[in-house]
C-alpha cells in the first residue's frame, strides 16, 4: 500500500489550545515526597491551581503560590527579599529537602529573574531551589514536567564507574525471585538471585506503583534499573555520566532528553513509549537489545493482555477516532488504538521533537503496515476552528480534545473524552491497558446502552 511510507505531517496556526503546564505540580509533589512547590504567579494562577487541583481539607499539600502584586511587576518591591519571607516560612512550617520554583506566563513578560535570585537565596535559607518554567506562553500542558525533569537532571550527582555494584540479597524484593522448573515433579519453586545493577536510568514521573511494574518487567529481562528521574525522594537522585544510559516513559519530555545527553552526558535509547501492551512490549525489547539481553516471555505476556482485554477491543474495533491535541501523548496513544482495530482520522499535537519521537513514529507506521489502514494526518500546532470543521465532514465516532471543547462537540452529536484524563490516569506498562481502554470505550458505551454489562468487570491484567 502506498500510504504507508511516510506520514503527513502538517502545522497550522502555531497557537497552544491546551490546558495550562502548571498542573504539572498536581504529579510531581506527590511523586517527589520531600518536595515544596511555589508557583510564581497573579491570582489568575492561584485560582487555576485551586479550581484544577482541588482543595485538599484533610492534609496540606505541599505546593503554595508566590502572588504578584502590582508593586512587583513595576519593579517596586525587592523581589529577592519578597521570595526569601515566602521560602523561610516554608523551610519554618514544613523544611523540605528541596524548593522548586515555578515560574509562570507573568515571570516571563516582567522578566523575572528567577535564575539570578535562586542560587544567592539558596545559599541563605541552606535549602535547595531549582528553577523551573512552566508558562503557557512557550509549553503545552504537559511540558510543564519536562522543564522541572529537566532543571533537576543538574542536580543529579555525578556517576562514578565505582558505584556501580551488586545489590545485596536483602535489599531485593520478591520481583527478584526467579522461576525455575523442578524436572522431578514438574512443579515450579522460587529462588533468589542478586542482579547486578545496569546502567539504566529511567525518566519520567510515572505513580510509584507504576514504576514499580516497569521496574519487575525489566528485572525479569535480568536487567535492574539504576535508578528514576525524578526519584521519590531528593537526595535519592540517580547519578548520571558517561556511560549511563537513560530512557523515556513518556514521549513529552524531549527537553529532558535533550539535558540528559548534551550536558550530562548520557546516552539516550530511543523507543516506543511503553502505553499499551504493543508498546511495552517494543520498549522492554529495545532496553534488552541495548543491554545484549535476549527477551523472554515478552510475546506471550503481550498476547495474554490482548486476550483479557477483547471484550473492550469488540467495541472499538472499526470505529473512528480523532485527536485534536492536548497533552502530547496523541502519537503513542493513536498508535495503540490503530493496533486495537480503530481508524485514526487525525492526530493534533500541540509540539512534537521528531528526533525524539522517531521510534514512536516508525512503530506507528508498522502498526499502520500491519492493521492494513493508511497513516493518519498528523498536524502540529492544530487550529481548532479548522479541526472542527473537519470532524463536522469526518464525523469520528470519538474525539480526544481539552475541556473547553467537549461540550460545543457533544451539541454536535460527537462523542468526546477529556485529554487530561490520561494524563492523569495510570496508563503505562502491561498491567494498565485496562485503564486505557475503559476511558476510550466509556463514551460509546453510554450512547450506546451498554454500560451496565461492564459495571462488574474486575482487572485481568
Amino acid at each position: 500500500v502506498k500510504n504507508f511510507e511516510i506520514p503527513a505531517f502538517e502545522c497550522e496556526t502555531g497557537n497552544y489550545h491546551t490546558f495550562c503546564p502548571i498542573s504539572c505540580v498536581a504529579w510531581l509533589y506527590k511523586k517527589i515526597e520531600d518536595s515544596f512547590f511555589l508557583v510564581i504567579g497573579t491570582k489568575t494562577c492561584g485560582y487555576f491551581l485551586q479550581n484544577a487541583l482541588g482543595v485538599m481539607i484533610f492534609a496540606e499539600p505541599r505546593y503554595a503560590m508566590a502572588k504578584l502584586e502590582e508593586g512587583d511587576i513595576s519593579a517596586q518591591l525587592n523581589d529577592h527579599e519578597e521570595l526569601k519571607k515566602i521560602c523561610l516560612q516554608i523551610k519554618n512550617d514544613r523544611n523540605p529537602s528541596v524548593i522548586i520554583w515555578i515560574g509562570t506566563c507573568t515571570t516571563e513578560i516582567i522578566k523575572m529573574d528567577l535564575e539570578g535570585i535562586a542560587p544567592k537565596l539558596e545559599k541563605q535559607i541552606g535549602i535547595p531551589i531549582i528553577v523551573a518554567r512552566a508558562n503557557g506562553l512557550d509549553y503545552a500542558f504537559t511540558q510543564g514536567e519536562d522543564t522541572v525533569l529537566a532543571a533537576m537532571a543538574h542536580r543529579c550527582p555525578k556517576y562514578k564507574n565505582s558505584e556501580l555494584r551488586q545489590e545485596p540479597t536483602n535489599k531485593i524484593d520478591n520481583s527478584s525471585q526467579i522461576k525455575i522448573n523442578n524436572s522431578s515433579n514438574n512443579n515450579f519453586i522460587y529462588e533468589r538471585i542478586e542482579l547486578p545493577k545496569s546502567k539504566l536510568v529511567l525518566f519520567g514521573s510515572l505513580p510509584s506503583s507504576v514504576a514499580s511494574q516497569l521496574n519487575l518487567e525489566l528485572k525479569r529481562q535480568s536487567i535492574l534499573v539504576l535508578g528514576w528521574l525524578p526519584s521519590q525522594r531528593y537526595n535519592e537522585l540517580p547519578s548520571l555520566g558517561e556511560g549511563i544510559y537513560v530512557c523515556g516513559v513518556n514521549p513529552f519530555l524531549s527537553r529532558t532528553a535533550t539535558t540528559l545527553m548534551r550536558r550530562r552526558k548520557c546516552q539516550l535509547i530511543g523507543s516506543p513509549f511503553p502505553i499499551g501492551p504493543d508498546g511495552t512490549r517494543a520498549w522492554i525489547e529495545k532496553i534488552c537489545s541495548v543491554f545484549n539481553k535476549t527477551p523472554v516471555g515478552l510475546n506471550e505476556r503481550e498476547n495474554q493482555i490482548w486476550k483479557a482485554v477483547q471484550d473492550y477491543t469488540r467495541i472499538i474495533k472499526g470505529k473512528s477516532i480523532f485527536f485534536m491535541g492536548d497533552n502530547l501523548l496523541e502519537i503513542s496513544l493513536a498508535r495503540f488504538l490503530i493496533r486495537c482495530g480503530m481508524v485514526v482520522y487525525e492526530i493534533g499535537i500541540p509540539y512534537m521533537d521528531k528526533r525524539y519521537q522517531v521510534a514512536e513514529l516508525l512503530f506507528l507506521q508498522q502498526t499502520c503496515k500491519k492493521m492494513n489502514t493508511p497513516l493518519p494526518r498528523i498536524v502540529e500546532k492544530p487550529d481548532n476552528y479548522s479541526q472542527v470543521q473537519r470532524m463536522h465532514e469526518l464525523k469520528p465516532h470519538l474525539a480526544i480534545t481539552g475541556m473547553a471543547h467537549a461540550n460545543p462537540l457533544e451539541a454536535r452529536n460527537i462523542n468526546t473524552k477529556w485529554s487530561v484524563e490520561f494524563t492523569f490516569a495510570q496508563i503505562h506498562g502491561f498491567s494498565n491497558v485496562q485503564d486505557i481502554l475503559e476511558l476510550v470505550t466509556r463514551p460509546l458505551r453510554c450512547r450506546s446502552g451498554i454500560m451496565s454489562d461492564f459495571q462488574s468487570l474486575s482487572k485481568q491484567t
